[in-house]
């Protein structure tokens, strides 16, 4: 059973940085795309980021030139480095796998992890 866990958030001022982490586990072939998605209260889930298994980076115009995405993909693992925080940062952020090939399935399949809450102080 593919599993996604992420770490790495908690309390920053603005101006300050995290850099968040995602570790995908089980019998996993590979990855096609990982991302970034966040939710900030009374709000909906929206792409902070993502990275194909070929390098392709997409950031939402938000986060642009702040937040940087990175994948280990030997290790099925993803990273989030954000920095020049900022209140409106604040949000649960939540790690997505996408075109996952493992062992459990036949099909190509998306993952969710359960969130990492990021809280930016003003």
């Amino acid at each position: 059973q593919v599993q996604l866990g992420e770490s790495g958030g908690g309390l920053v001022q603005a101006g300050g940085s995290l850099r968040l982490s995602c570790a995908a586990s089980g019998s996993i072939l590979s990855i096609n795309v990982m991302g970034w998605y966040r939710q900030a209260p009374g709000k909906q889930r929206e792409l902070v980021a993502t990275l194909t298994i070929g390098g392709t980076t997409r950031y939402a115009d938000s986060v642009k030139g702040r937040f940087t995405i990175s994948r280990d993909n030997a290790e099925n693992t993803m990273y989030l480095q954000m920095n020049n925080l900022k209140p409106e940062d604040t949000a649960h952020y939540y790690c997505n796998a996408d075109g996952v090939r493992s062992l459990d399935s036949w099909y190509l399949r998306n993952y969710w992890g359960k969130g990492t809450l990021v809280t930016v102080s003003s």
